[in-house]
């Protein structure tokens, strides 16, 4: 594994420049390609950041500046870039099939992938489908819910239950069990309801409450639904162990297993989003495996029946370098479906479905997985990267300290909140070296799964550093600054 040490990040970057070059590769970008998740402003907009060459943990920009993917790339890269695994595996797929279709043919890429992802949950799921994006396998999970229950006699669960502040995806069908305004609102008309229940989020917890109660009282809530409309629900979605786009929003492992038990009661689908929760990011591979809280030392697997019904994944499952996803579920859903009437039949696909590049990678980064002891190092990196941000966990400006395996965050206390902290914060980090973009005011850090401890320490370093640029002090009986 190449991890990234200090030496290598131990000279200052050179500022960027404060206007892109006309013909440059930023104000070409600016001309040309609409970027995602942006504001556009009057009077021009702010330049991308235009990356040329990855290493590792670090990308290189055009102006010679090397960068810290603090947040891999969308919480997407696992072992850095230009990886040489992956390469090589990607290289050899290349010269022998770059795609197929996978209605009515096969390849092996995508039969190992889905075999291997199987027997990480010991058989209980599998019948892996394929799609390219995360939204797209949250479509495929809700249509397949709706579609088993018609097609098992129970045509009215059509409604589905999403919590407050999730985040699934921005295609229709995933923005409707979807609950942040910023991407929802504009498009709510074209949307079917859903019903948003509470959050487990330990933030929320009232004087004297713990995580746990939190999320006792979260489940609570849904019972209460459940009660009501279970007849008519045709499943539950939720981000286990942490919320990332609101905030990255932790709760107590027990709320899975609550949900796991309220959802076999009422008879509702469980669909676990593992898009950016899964593969290692949270200390397991699937952070579902922590749902039994495990608090007597018990590391029993999980049973059969204690997995979800549909499980997403994406993002992090090729490594990040190439489009993918998919949804594993359980052989009697799938059986559901195994009718000589086509309208039985799950008739749902992409072009580019099991693309054999994309499932290579995959395969490739399960291998780095069981070849490196991958999951027990990310134990150590997980100590590395709260004692290298221990300075920022003690700073007075932030509050809701918080870390799941090796994703952290804190946000801003109220007095010191910014409307633009998270654009600001993101333009001096890049000036001390560091690639980052807080949600809100939530700062975190997800980082790829190849750095040590000094390279932690330096990454601690340098947000902190940041941070005073951004956010100065209160003084005695001041209002808190925007630093200047």
């Amino acid at each position: 594994m190449h991890t990234q040490s200090l030496h290598t990040a131990r000279s200052d970057p050179p500022a960027a420049p404060a206007r892109p070059d006309g013909n440059g590769l930023a104000a070409r970008s600016l001309r040309a390609v609409w970027h995602p998740c942006t504001r556009l402003r009057p009077g021009g907009d702010r330049p991308p950041l235009a990356v040329v060459r990855g290493e590792g943990a670090w990308l290189f920009d055009d102006e010679g500046r090397r960068l810290f993917d603090a947040t891999s790339s969308w919480w997407v890269n696992l072992f850095g870039h230009a990886n040489p695994a992956i390469n090589a595996a990607l290289k050899d797929q290349l010269d022998t099939l770059e795609h197929v279709m996978l209605a009515g043919c096969t390849h092996g890429p995508a039969v190992e992938l889905a075999e291997r992802l199987s027997a990480l949950t010991g058989g209980a799921l599998g019948h892996a489908f394929y799609a390219s994006d995360g939204a797209s396998a949250v479509e495929i999970a809700l249509k397949m819910s709706f579609h088993y229950w018609r097609n098992t006699g129970l045509p009215g669960k059509r409604e589905f239950v999403c919590l407050r502040h999730g985040y699934h995806g921005e295609t229709v069908g995933a923005l409707a069990v979807t609950d942040v305004a910023v991407f929802r609102d504009a498009y709510d008309p074209l949307l079917m309801r859903a019903h948003v229940v509470m959050s487990p989020d330990a933030r929320q917890a009232e004087p004297g409450e713990s995580p746990r109660d939190v999320a006792q009282r979260a489940l609570d809530r849904l019972e209460a639904l459940l009660q009501q409309r279970a007849a008519s629900i045709a499943a539950l979605i939720v981000e286990p162990l942490v919320q990332c786009a609101a905030g990255m929003a932790m709760h107590h492992p027990v709320y899975l297993d609550g949900v796991r038990a309220l959802c076999d009661r009422y008879r509702v689908h469980l669909i676990a989003d593992e898009i950016a929760v899964g593969c290692g990011r949270t200390g397991t591979f699937f952070a579902w495996e922590q749902s039994r809280c495990n608090e007597a030392g018990d590391d029993a697997p999980l049973g059969a029946q204690q997995w979800p019904d549909f499980l997403c994944l994406s993002k992090g499952i090729s490594g990040g370098y190439l489009p993918l996803s998919l949804v594993l579920t359980r052989s009697a859903i799938q059986q559901a479906f195994v009718a000589d009437e086509l309208s039985r039949s799950f008739l749902h696909s992409h072009s580019y479905t099991g693309n054999p590049l994309a499932c290579r990678a995959a395969v490739a980064t399960l291998d780095l997985f069981a070849q490196q002891d991958v999951l027990a190092m990310n134990q150590q990196r997980a100590q590395w990267l709260a004692e290298g941000l221990a300075g920022l966990a003690a700073d007075a400006r932030l509050c809701h300290v918080r870390q799941r395996g090796l994703i952290w965050a804190a946000d801003l206390r109220e007095p010191f909140a910014i409307e633009t902290f998270a654009a600001d914060f993101h333009r001096a980090a890049l000036e001390r070296g560091v690639l980052i973009r807080p949600i809100g005011n939530t700062l975190y850090v997800m980082p790829p799964y190849v750095f040590d401890a000094p390279l932690a320490n330096w990454l601690g370093e340098r947000l902190l550093a940041a941070l005073d640029s951004v956010v100065a002090p209160a003084g005695p009986g001041k209002e808190a600054r925007h630093a200047a």
